[in-house]
């Protein structure tokens, strides 16, 4: 049986990341720190290496205004970050919304939501639908489509500046994935989450499943908000290969079996595995 630490090290890890990086952003905008300055959109680290959302710039690109060049080196800068570590390591380890969604998640078991909920209206390739829509939209109108509503650039400028009309973007998204849709933003609409699916495709840091540990308890697939990349669960040993995983490890810190650890993806052998 694991100790409590070992049930909850990611998730501490998690939180002490998310917190940070705002209380980092809250000082360089209340007391004049310059370890990281901006937004989540477009930051610099130290006030040397530029740091861009390589999603919004995708946008900018579209919406046809010509990039500088510190917003290229930034966006390029974080995406092959992303495409080490892991895409949607963005999503469980950095963006504010995942602790409104993770609540919401958290409550939904408690008081078994699900029961009254069995069917979910929504396929989660509706993000993909969402991004697309975004570049075009951007492309025809001459804006950030997605920057004007999107409730992570709402929930982080108002944890920073003072929260304004951003408490009904957080009200919206936790009663809608607590009532409404299991994981709903984050696993279905989002499309920055679905950008991050592509970017990490091909990641370096996997989750990998081992199926002669597995005793079939299931604890991962409740607690993942992407179940349907566990689709090897007790049946097969691998690493978890969708770009949907958000690399939370959730699923390793309630797998009482020791089926489930972060491993460094073998390339080579999947290749050839692939041919």
């Amino acid at each position: 049986m694991k100790t409590l630490w070992n049930k909850y090290r990611y998730l501490f890890f998690r939180r002490t990341t998310q917190v940070g990086l705002l209380f980092l952003y809250f000082g360089a905008n209340a007391w004049g720190w310059t370890a990281l300055m901006g937004n989540l959109s477009s930051s610099s680290l130290f006030g040397i290496i530029p740091l861009s959302d390589p999603y919004a710039a995708l946008q900018m690109l579209a919406a046809g205004a010509v990039l500088a060049v510190d917003l290229v080196v930034g966006a390029l800068i974080i995406t092959v970050f992303y495409f080490v570590v892991g895409g949607r390591a963005f999503c469980s380890w950095v963006c504010p919304v995942n602790l409104i969604t993770d609540a919401a998640a958290f409550l939904r078991r408690k008081i078994k939501v699900d029961d009254f909920a069995k069917k979910q209206p929504a396929t989660r390739n509706l993000r993909y639908w969402v991004l697309g829509l975004s570049l075009i939209i951007s492309f025809a109108m001459g804006v950030t489509a997605f920057e004007f509503v999107s409730p992570i650039s709402m929930l982080h400028r108002g944890i920073i500046f003072g929260m304004g009309f951003g408490w009904a973007a957080v009200l919206i998204i936790f009663n809608f994935d607590l009532l409404v849709l299991k994981n709903g933003w984050c696993g279905h609409i989002c499309p920055l989450g679905g950008f991050y699916s592509l970017v990490g495709k091909y990641s370096l840091v996997r989750v990998h499943h081992t199926q002669e540990n597995c005793t079939l308890c299931m604890k991962c697939k409740v607690v993942c908000p992407e179940q349907q990349v566990l689709y090897m669960i007790g049946k097969e040993t691998m690493p978890v290969l969708s770009g949907e995983c958000t690399n939370c490890a959730r699923c390793i810190e309630v797998c009482d079996d020791d089926a489930l650890n972060f491993s460094i993806r073998d390339l080579i052998k999947n290749n050839k595995s692939g041919e």
